[in-house]
């Protein structure tokens, strides 16, 4: 049932979408004329891609001089807030675990969308969660994005099942002649929850630079980052009883996701992130027709965290971190864990590289392409005694990540029967290899110190190898029937669990092996030049992440594997209804989805020692999620004004689940039933760019039976209304100036952590 709130809720929001909305398609007298055989180079390159991957499926698209316009970009996945149902949880600059999701999948099933720049995945299908398997969106700056389209649903043969929510493709551009760019941003957000009570500011400073050698074009960007972000969480204690205590003042009453009484006691991982990215792409045109391109990336970061607490002993006057106190008439017990845990350093040098060569002719296009992603460092050092003597060194651990990576190979083509394309023949063969090494060792000293015994260790790699091909056929020339198929074989092995507390193992995970058919169809008519209507199905099989099945996390939130998880089936459908015109287009989707087997990860009380909350995943027997999508795009509402703007209802819900059956008929987890866009920008003269957006979603839940009964506290998962505002100047040929604000309404929410409040931002660009 739909509570008045939410219906209200919307019904405000659509009022708003339609009387001022939603994000604009840049005006070209915003930007420079582009040079036309650069021109030329993208659209040949988005046909081709196109036309390979031939995805019968609702579409939403941006390009580069929208994103400048309406978007206070500071990282890629800024790019997406605003198109129909996405949801990124971006929780600072820089954040590295910002899992995308989509209209029927939530925040912790990163492995049910896919994210490719250029044709080369993003996506770290290494896990299904939203920490370590967030997408490498720092693989790519906001500055060489040419545009990014996003497919809606599994009804292609060219992607694997972790299509099921959206394709992310990603364009970036290729110069043709010598360019550059300078780039420096800010962002500061002022952050006040509790006892925190910070000004938190956000720096960016990066480059690009670009040129034609004849055959050979390179580009190259460089981008620095230091930011430093709101807490990610909050230490809290319940009453208890004892008859020795430390006396301390401070804290504050709240309850927590469940209605529990709580005194929270202080904010933990205040993270203090420097980033650095490097990247070189260079283009060799072997002939006219022939294309080799190298793309080569490294990412640094530095991530230190600190913790705050709220209580002070009066007769010290130093804050308390660990022991019993008595506090306000009551009683508390404080584990070292409660702030030491959230005190740590992680340091991280990951590589990308990718080689493509693609061929293109009248009547077939090809390409063959292969990526390599390797997790040179990523160690994180954590400390294990009670604070303050903690924050100096001491006993910790050591978590590293040596040999995690993945490697992908893909060989696809496109032939057309005609010159009419009456047949378009696409087919393809892939091959990619994940590998886990996450192991955790004792140290005496967690700053300095060395790896002492293995005390965690979770390793196993997956492999998987695909043949798929679809043709879509024009009956008529309104007519287009598309048919395809995907066969898959997946192995899961050498899956290995250590734990030293609880004494578990090593324990050698026995292998697995799937091999499944994914069917897709499509039947698309054109009712006149302008009107398209296109009913889509497509059965797409997901396959259990190595992370999922393998992989033990401790901090700074827990997670714990299943190694014996079966792959997930869903059947997927869309109706969709699409007018497109010269100034813009408006969609309106129906769609259903059945998952059997659901890989559905969620948030929970963990069977561990002291009990806290985490993650887990677990095979439910059915969900099933139906709903509808509006979208449109406008230019020139009115003179000078463009909009867009997008509404989603989603009923997901559990449809069977035996072993929970409290949880049949609730909401999935992270996955809101009412999600909302609305962009309108105003250009009053040339040269200026006046945007206003905001987004919106109604109450969600983190637990699959919808325990979490309260939503705005930490670890809850809440309702937002957020209102952004961007202005764009070029105060010169060559010269863009920005100012803006994020969260100008300062919606104070939770996604299980505290989002970020208002911030004011200002960027500067110059060309050359």
């Amino acid at each position: 049932m739909v509570s008045r709130t939410s219906v209200l809720g919307v019904t405000s929001f659509c009022a708003m979408l339609a009387s001022t909305t939603v994000p604009a398609f840049a005006d070209e007298r915003a930007s420079p004329a582009p040079d036309s055989s650069l021109d030329d180079i993208l659209v040949t390159a988005q046909r081709r891609a196109a036309t390979i991957e031939n995805a019968p499926s609702s579409k939403a698209s941006i390009d580069a001089a929208t994103i400048a316009t309406t978007i206070n970009a500071r990282n890629v996945e800024d790019t997406l807030k605003y198109l129909p149902s996405l949801v990124v949880r971006k929780r600072h600059t820089g954040d590295s675990q910002a899992p995308l999701a989509t209209r029927t999948s939530g925040l912790g099933a990163s492995a049910r969308s896919l994210i490719y720049a250029d044709g080369a995945i993003l996506s770290a299908l290494v896990g299904n969660n939203n920490t370590s398997a967030s997408p490498r969106w720092s693989l790519v700056s906001t500055e060489e994005i040419a545009r990014v389209d996003v497919l809606y649903g599994p009804f292609s043969a060219a992607y694997p099942g972790n299509a099921i929510g959206a394709v992310v493709n990603i364009t970036t551009r290729l110069p043709d002649r010598f360019e550059g760019t300078l780039v420096a941003g800010t962002t500061v957000q002022q952050f006040d929850l509790y006892g925190t009570h910070r000004t938190l500011p956000a720096y960016q400073l990066g480059g690009t630079f670009g040129d034609r050698f004849g055959p050979l074009a390179v580009f190259g960007s460089v981008d620095h980052v230091d930011s430093r972000g709101q807490p990610i969480g909050f230490a809290s204690a319940t009453a208890t009883k004892s008859a020795t205590s430390t006396p301390t003042t401070g804290g504050y009453d709240d309850v927590n996701r469940t209605g529990g009484a709580i005194r929270v006691v202080g904010a933990t991982a205040f993270e203090h992130q420097v980033q650095d990215r490097l990247k070189l792409k260079a283009a060799l045109d072997l002939s006219a027709a022939l294309r080799l391109t190298y793309v080569g990336s490294l990412f640094l970061s530095t991530t230190d965290s600190t913790v705050e607490s709220y209580l002070t002993n009066p007769a010290s006057g130093l804050p308390f971190y660990a022991g019993t106190t008595s506090n306000n008439g009551q009683i508390y017990t404080l584990a070292a864990s409660a702030f030491a845990g959230s005190v740590y350093r992680t340091e991280q040098r990951q590589w990308s590289h990718n080689l493509s060569l693609n061929g293109s002719g009248t009547r077939f296009d090809w390409q063959v392409i292969g990526t390599l992603y390797d997790v040179a460092k990523d160690k994180q050092r954590v400390s294990n005694i009670a604070l303050p003597a903690g924050q100096a060194g001491g006993a910790g651990f050591i978590t590293d990540l040596p040999g995690t990576g993945w490697k992908t190979l893909d060989a696809k083509g496109a032939g057309r029967s005609d010159a009419a394309a009456t047949h378009t023949v696409s087919f393809g063969a892939h091959a990619d290899w994940y590998e886990l090494d996450s192991n955790r060792y004792n140290t005496s000293d967690w700053v300095n110190g060395s790896k002492g015994a293995l005390n965690l260790q979770g390793s196993g790699k997956t492999r998987t190898y695909a043949l798929w091909a679809q043709d879509a056929w024009r009956i008529l020339p309104p007519l287009t029937l598309t048919l395809g198929g995907r066969y898959e074989w997946w192995r899961a092995y050498d899956g290995v669990n250590l734990a030293q507390s609880p004494a578990i193992g090593p324990v050698r995970q026995p292998a697995l092996s799937s091999n499944r058919f994914s069917p897709k169809a499509a039947l698309a008519y054109a009712i006149d030049p302008h009107l398209t209507a296109r009913l889509s199905f497509g059965q797409a099989w997901r396959f259990p992440t190595v992370g999922e099945l393998y992989q033990i996390v401790t901090t700074p939130v827990a997670s714990v594997p299943n190694p014996s998880l079966r792959p997930e089936r869903a059947r997927s459908l869309e109706l969709a209804l699409e007018r497109q015109d010269s100034r813009g287009s408006l969609r309106f989707a129906l769609f259903n989805e059945v998952i059997r087997d659901a890989l559905i990860s969620q948030t929970g009380l963990l069977a561990v020692t002291p009990v806290q909350v985490g993650t887990y995943v677990q095979n439910v027997d059915e969900t099933r999620a139906r709903g509808a999508e509006l979208s449109i795009t406008r230019t020139n509402v009115v003179r000078r004004v463009d909009v867009s703007g997008s509404v989603t209802y989603a009923d997901a819900i559990t449809s069977k689940n035996a072993v929970l059956p409290g949880a049949v008929g609730k909401l999935l987890p992270s996955v809101p039933r009412w999600k909302a866009t609305a962009v309108a920008t105003w250009r009053p003269v040339d040269g200026v760019a006046l945007t206003a957006a905001a987004r919106y979603a109604s109450r969600n839940y983190g637990a699959l039976d919808n325990s979490d009964v309260v939503g705005n506290t930490y670890q809850g998962f809440y309702r937002y209304f957020v209102v952004d505002l961007r202005a764009q100047f070029r105060v010169a040929q060559h010269i863009e100036f920005g100012i803006g604000v994020d969260n100008v309404n300062n919606d104070r929410y939770f996604l299980f952590h505290p989002f970020p409040q208002r911030s004011f931002a200002a960027d500067v660009k110059v060309t050359f």
